[in-house]
Parts: C-alpha cells; structure tokens; sequence
C-alpha cells in the first residue's frame, strides 16, 4: 500500500506521547491482516481529509 496516501487521509493522526503519527481507524485482527497482507495499491477506508473540510461545510 502506498504510503504516501495514508499523510492526506482523514484518519491519520498525530500521537504527541509517543511522538509519531499513526492510523486511527478502529480495524480488527482480520481487517488490518487482510489490507496489508494483500496486494492492494489503495487503502478501503481512504478519506480525503484536509484542515478546511469543517469550514466549508459550515
């Protein structure tokens, strides 16, 4: 999977106490198994994300 999508999605986040960024989407054993095991180009769970989504739906 390509890892340079994972910086402009919406689950990506930032963990200040361990200093690093991580996917916070909920997956379980099989779902994280099945996403990194196969041979996919694109994440299922990709969201564009961006700081001004919440502005331009107000």
């Amino acid at each position: 999977m390509d890892q340079s999508l994972c910086e402009s999605c919406w689950h990506y986040d930032y963990d200040e106490e361990y200093e690093e960024y991580y996917c916070n989407m909920d997956l379980d054993e099989d779902e994280f198994y099945r996403i990194f095991a196969t041979r996919q180009t694109r994440c299922p769970y990709y969201r564009q994300g961006d700081d001004y989504y919440l502005a331009r739906r107000q």
